[in-house]
């Protein structure tokens, strides 16, 4: 899953915050949705302008993070 086709940034939309391309939906909240709770089928009913393959890449873009994130913590401090 190439996530950079679907979730950006952009400093003028919300800060410059991951959303769903084309959309002012953030990462931050479509996540925050599914920790409430929601399912996918809630969430693509809701969001009607979002489709599965966004949702595939919302979690591939936070898989990465989460990732690279615990590369960077398990790194040895430069001497």
């Amino acid at each position: 899953m190439k996530w950079q086709e679907r979730i950006v940034t952009d400093p003028a939309v919300l800060c410059g915050k991951p959303v769903v391309k084309g959309t002012r939906l953030s990462v931050e909240f479509l996540l925050g949705l599914f920790a409430e709770g929601w399912t996918t089928a809630q969430v693509l009913e809701s969001y009607s302008q979002l489709r599965p393959a966004d949702l595939r890449a919302l979690f591939a873009f936070v898989s990465e993070c989460v990732r690279e994130e615990a590369l960077a913590a398990t790194a040895p401090a430069p001497s």
